[in-house]
This record gives C-alpha cells, structure tokens and sequence, in this order.
C-alpha cells in the first residue's frame, strides 16, 4: 500500500507515491505561498486520481522549508485527509540520525531527510549535493551521523539574478554550450552555469573530502535536486544520482514515527 510524501521546498513542490523505496508515482508542482489549504485538497486529490496507481493512500509524510505553506499542509491533513496517519518532519520527529550541529534544530527538515536516506541506503561517508532553489552539501559521516554541511544560492536564482542585474545580459535557457571559452554571450552564461556550478562542486567536494581525511573511493557523493541534471554529467566528483532521496528518507522517517 503506497504512501504519500511530500518535500515542500521554495519553488517546487515534489510529491511521490511510495512503497518499500520504490516511487510508484510521483508529480512536481509549483510551491505557490498563496495556495490555500482547500486548494492544495483539490490539486492533491487530482492527481491521485489520476495515477496509474490505483491501490490506496496509506499515510501521509511531509518535510517543508517553507513554513506559511507548511500551515497550509497542517490545516489541509487535518480537515481533508484526516483518516490517514499523517508524520510531519519537525523537532521531536525520530528520524535515528544523530545530528552533530551547534544547534540540530536549525538544520532544515530536507537536509537531515537527505542525510539519513544517505546513511541508510547507501552508507557513510557520504555527501548529499541536493541541487535546488540554493544548493546545498550535507555531509555524513562512516557511523552514519550528520556533520554538517554548506548552502550556496542554487543555479535558478543566480541565472536570475545575473538576469536582472546584469544590464547587457538577459535570461537564458540552462543548457550545456559548445565549449567552456564561449564566442557569444548567451553561451558565456550559460557556461558561467553549467562548468561554473560544476566547478564549483567539485571544488566543494574536494575541500569537504580532505577535512574528513577519507580516500575519494571510500567516499559517495549522492546528487539530487530538480537541476541536478543541468551539471551532473560535466562534474568529476559525484558517484551516484537518486532524483527520489528525499522522498525515500521520508518513507524512512515515516516507517519510524507513524
């Protein structure tokens, strides 16, 4: 019988159907903060109805990083869904992940979900690249134990912002060019994102690599995020892509709590 997971973030919503780490289903929708609790009822509704799964919801499971439509979330659950267990990510949940943080309750919801699907399903040491709204680095340690990490602001918002700043450039569409040098400057951009992004990680990853004094074969870089895909094939340091870690932590979490 599936589950229903939800990771709220603060441009996508990502919604899966979930059975022993299997995604059934799954469906990215737009994290819209003026959405009420009835409408996000109908969107959700709708698009159970319309999967090509058709055994029944049996739990619900949600991490936000955005709290006005997390409220939303909790008055949805209660008043529309509140025949099904419902496991929210928030301090006090048990997710069996020792957090080593100055201070574990300002680690966001998706970050300690990501680190746990990490430790579990593929083992420590490891760092989680969670390509998003900011990118994000969240590192594991060989005991299965959250360290800690680094947040810089994700590709989407630095195209944007370039977009909006720069007065001779303009926004353009996140695809691979010709070459690193490029000859025009919509390619200039977009290798300014696509290599300089990669770059980046790799960079990230080294310095995060040696601080743990671990070999690079005995470390697992897992890559996740809606835009993981834009620099997953141009970077040298990430082993494993799982488009779905987060939502596999939640049936984790829930399989914990409910």
């Amino acid at each position: 019988m599936p589950l229903l997971a939800a990771d709220i973030g603060n441009s996508h919503t990502v919604l899966g159907l979930l059975a022993s780490g299997d995604v059934l289903d799954h469906w990215r929708v737009a994290t819209d903060v003026r959405r009420t609790a009835d409408e996000w009822a109908v969107l959700i509704r709708g698009l159970l109805a319309d999967s090509h799964v058709d055994e029944v919801v049996t739990g619900i499971v949600i991490c936000s990083t955005v709290p006005h439509v997390l409220q939303e979330w909790r008055d949805m659950v209660r008043r529309h869904f509140a025949a099904f267990p419902v496991v929210i990510v928030e301090a006090g949940v048990k997710t069996g992940l020792p957090v080593l943080t100055d201070n574990p309750r300002e680690v966001g919801a998706d970050r300690v979900v990501n680190a746990l699907a990490a430790a579990r399903l593929y083992g420590g040491p490891a760092i989680v690249v969670d390509l998003g709204t900011a990118t994000t680095f969240d590192v594991v340690s060989a005991k299965g134990e959250y360290l800690g990490g680094a947040i810089s602001p994700g590709v989407d918002i630095s195209l944007e912002a370039l977009g909006r700043r720069g007065a001779q450039l303009r926004t353009v569409e996140l695809l691979r060019p010709r070459t690193v040098i490029a000859k025009n400057t919509v390619e200039a951009v977009q290798s300014g994102m696509v290599f300089g992004f990669a770059a980046q990680i790799d960079g990230m990853i080294a310095r995060m690599r040696a601080e743990l004094g671990v070999a690079p074969d005995d470390l697992t870089v897992i890559a996740t995020g809606g835009l993981a895909p834009v620099v997953l094939e141009e970077t040298t340091s990430i082993t494993v892509h799982d488009p779905w870690l987060t939502l596999r932590g939640l049936e984790l979490v829930f399989e914990r709590n409910a």
